[in-house]
């Protein structure tokens, strides 16, 4: 699968005035005076799915084409303006970077706040981020937006959402599709959490060190990210800290408090299960032995 770089993200740059402006900052009734700025944002495009599909809802055939052949064509060089499949070959390179964006946030803790179909760039790029966050202790359920009040937009909810803006999205091509067209998108659609899955648990492994393919590895992953949402241990910091800790402190679970957040995950009962299956999957990688009593690359990715 071809693949983007994700870390091209849109820029902010603000002026500040010197004229006040009342604001409401958390939406609770709280007005308060603030001087009145404009944001500046910059980045390689601003197209985004609602780009297109606000030009299906109101009809508009003619100029979805115009506005999705020069996307295509400025952005997606790779397809052929004369292909007959070219908006599939689109929808299926968009799903695909789309699935592997958010596994990429997933991996550093990165949860997005707003992640409507007016968010989602074509591009699959990070924008239109505005109350964003990075989650400390790890919880699914972790929503940086704070007017967000039904959690529509927690980190564990990113991957679904991506999901459902791409229905959209397929949505706002149909009608510059042929039926057989229509079916292959909707097939590409249903790989959507395979593709995303594979991704995270790419990622994860790199995390973690595990150089091989081993069956239980995504078990392991999910183990210890269930630990560390009992323990509310720090996301960052958990990986991070198994990366500076050697093999025998990590089996005696005993951890100074410089390493406080592997201290945390060692209270939960099935710490040490845990650390038994991660060696062994580590010892089962052809170059574990290499290690040296240290576990490098956990943490890394």
């Amino acid at each position: 699968t071809h693949t983007h770089t994700h870390t091209h993200t849109h820029t902010h740059i603000l002026v500040v005035s010197e004229e006040p402006v009342w604001r409401d900052p958390f939406y609770n009734g709280s007005v308060i005076k603030e001087r009145g700025a404009v944001v500046l944002r910059l980045a390689k495009s601003w197209f985004r799915i609602g780009s297109l599909e606000i030009l299906t809802r109101t009809g508009e055939l003619d100029v979805l084409r115009t506005l999705l052949d020069f996307v295509i064509k400025e952005h997606f060089k790779s397809i052929g303006t004369n292909d007959p499949d070219k908006y599939v070959v689109f929808f299926s390179r968009v799903l695909n970077e789309t699935a592997h964006l958010i596994a990429h946030w997933m991996s550093v803790g990165f949860a997005h706040g707003v992640c409507n179909t007016d968010n989602f760039s074509l591009l699959s790029i990070t924008f239109d981020y505005g109350p964003f966050g990075f989650m400390e202790s790890y919880d699914p359920n972790f929503v940086p937006n704070t007017s967000d009040d039904e959690g529509r937009y927690s980190i564990g909810a990113q991957a679904n959402v991506g999901l459902f803006n791409l229905q959209k999205l397929l949505e706002a091509l149909k009608p510059l599709l042929t039926s057989d067209q229509l079916s292959q998108s909707q097939q590409i659609l249903r790989e959507y959490p395979q593709i995303y899955h594979q991704r995270f648990h790419e990622l994860f492994k790199a995390k973690l060190g595990f150089l091989g393919n081993e069956e239980k590895d995504s078990y392991v992953i999910a183990f210890l990210l269930k630990l560390m949402e009992d323990t509310g241990a720090d996301f960052t910091m958990t990986f991070r800290q198994l990366s500076e800790v050697t093999l025998s402190r990590l089996q005696k679970g005993s951890f100074a408090p410089s390493l406080w957040a592997l201290s945390d995950l060692s209270s939960h009962k099935h710490f040490r299960d845990w650390v038994q299956l991660y060696l062994q999957c580590l010892s089962s990688d052809t170059v574990a032995e290499d290690f040296n009593g240290a576990i490098y690359g956990a943490g890394r990715g």
